[in-house]
């Protein structure tokens, strides 16, 4: 058994990696999170006592942080500002966290020889044509187009240095568009359907010709913790499922899904700088780390993920009035 430390382990990703190292594994794990906005204690109810550890906290806090690394055989970062929309509305939170976070975190390896994991985003190369039959493979340059990706590829940046620098034992990955239970309404796919189970017609952004490469959280949980376990020290790994989605076709499933009619919903304003295509080649995981996911097919996760949403209003009711007031301010 292995103390792990997940930093923003209330968060969506975070929380499903922490109920997914519980349930298929006997570690032991500590949760440090801020509880911001994204995070939440509920999304860790249910699990049992004597195998998790809260600590409310935020990972630029170095004392905090490196009594927490001198206690944990291994960390995994997931802690992060994470949504688009936020960055461009107001960016400041994403360096302090992102960057000054990360750094934090790195120092605190470096002081303990503590191995380290680092979540990042498939976000870092920027986007792809809708036409391109490329893929984003380990060896893509960077490319960010956001405050969001922009930091985040910061991030990775320094955990290059850091292992090439002092040693640091830590590894990166690169995963694709997440969904599935405990994400934020402000998100796509939950903001969709809680807007089908409130009545409301579901928001489409600009013609809705936009790709992602959607994966399950709980496939992205076990190829971290696949990672973890086999991952070579200072190497990148990209994560994804084989799950190219334009955003048309998700809504338009989503509302055939929920017994509504496909055309249901509303065009609204594009999003600023909306990249168009991300797609991910993760042939590295699944050759060098034998690594598959085990949600192949995206509509059966997705009905999962519906009934998780109608099953749990009490969990993301309270969030819903104010993320539809900002959406609406910017005729979103």
């Amino acid at each position: 058994m292995a103390n792990i430390l997940v930093t923003g382990g209330a968060g969506f990703i975070g929380s499903n990696f922490v109920h997914y190292v519980i349930g298929h594994t006997d570690h032991h794990v500590t949760v440090l999170d801020a509880l911001t906005y994204a995070g939440n204690l509920g999304s860790l109810s249910g699990l049992p006592e004597d195998r998790l550890t809260f600590v409310k906290g935020d990972i630029t806090d170095a004392l905090l942080v490196d009594e927490l690394f001198s206690k944990a055989d291994s960390v995994v970062h997931y802690a992060a500002e994470s949504h688009n929309d936020n960055s461009l509305d107001n960016p400041r939170p994403f360096l302090d966290t992102n960057i000054v976070g990360t750094f934090t975190l790195l120092e605190a390896a470096r002081k303990h020889n503590t191995r380290l994991h680092h979540i990042s985003t498939d976000e870092v190369y920027g986007d792809l044509e809708l036409d391109d039959p490329q893929r984003f493979t380990e060896s893509t340059p960077y490319n960010p187009s956001s405050p969001y990706s922009s930091t985040k590829a910061g991030s990775d940046l320094l955990v290059r240095a850091w292992v090439r620098s002092f040693g640091v034992r830590a590894t990166i990955s690169n995963c694709s568009n997440n969904y599935g239970p405990y994400q934020h309404v402000e998100k796509f796919i939950p903001r969709q359907i809680t807007n089908v189970l409130r009545g409301i017609r579901p928001k489409l952004y600009g013609a809705g010709e936009n790709v992602r490469d959607w994966i399950h959280a709980d496939d992205h949980s076990s190829a971290v913790l696949t990672i973890l376990d086999k991952g070579v020290i200072g190497e990148t790994y990209l994560i994804g499922a084989d799950g190219e989605k334009n955003n048309k076709d998700v809504i338009e499933l989503i509302l055939e899904l929920m017994g509504q009619p496909k055309d249901a919903y509303e065009h609204v304003t594009d999003r600023a700088g909306h990249d168009l295509r991300y797609a991910i080649d993760f042939t590295k995981l699944r050759t060098e780390l034998g690594w598959t996911p085990t949600y192949g097919d995206f509509e059966a996760g997705l009905a999962a993920t519906i009934q998780w949403y109608r099953d749990n209003e009490a969990w993301w009711a309270p969030a819903k009035d104010g993320v539809e007031a900002f959406y609406a301010s910017k005729g979103q």
